[in-house]
């Protein structure tokens, strides 16, 4: 009998056999679906203006240390450098079985951003004609796999920041006045 998959009404894939019952194969499950680090500092810092869903490439006792939430995302950012994008100052720190240094990895080392070629060309394009920064978002895992939300980014002053939280601000207490006005 032969495996098939098929698309539920989830929307997830199911693997099915060949008469359409649900086989021995399990589906991927919604709890390794989750958010390990998430860089706050930048939504406030930055002007977000277009993001993307990118892998890492990882060493094993790198991926133990991400399901431990051992990870620090805020200084990061990326780098291209010979027509690949490098993900700069990710620090993970080291697997605490892994035997030590000579067994584990680099808690510093640069982490590479899998993404397809055409879009590695349209970051870093608009990175050298805008003068833009790319910079993680999130870091998470989906269907077992580390991903990382990258986002093409505009400095902020201080100034743009206060403008930002008063805009805020302003639309939180709208929205506070339409909710006590359908109450009535």
């Amino acid at each position: 009998m032969r495996a098939r998959v098929s698309c539920g009404t989830s929307g997830r894939l199911t693997p099915t056999t060949a008469h359409g019952v649900a086989g021995t194969l399990t589906p991927v499950s919604d709890a390794s679906d989750r958010v390990v680090a998430s860089n706050r500092r930048a939504r406030r810092n930055y002007d977000l203006l277009d993001t993307w869903e990118a892998g890492l490439v990882l060493k094993g006792s790198e991926v133990k240390s991400l399901r431990e939430s051992k990870v620090q995302i805020s200084e990061a950012f990326a780098r291209e450098e010979t027509g690949e994008l490098w993900l700069v100052g990710l620090h993970i720190a080291p697997y605490a079985m892994s035997g030590g240094e000579a067994m584990g990895h680099d808690p510093d080392r640069p982490k590479k951003l899998l993404l397809h070629r055409r879009e590695i060309h349209r970051i870093t394009d608009r990175m050298q004609r805008e003068g833009l920064t790319l910079i993680p978002l999130s870091l998470y895992f989906s269907g077992g796999r580390a991903k990382v939300e990258v986002a093409l980014a505009k400095g902020r002053d201080m100034h743009d920041k206060r403008q930002a939280l008063v805009r805020r601000e302003a639309d939180r207490e709208a929205e506070r006045a339409m909710a006590r006005r359908r109450r009535r």
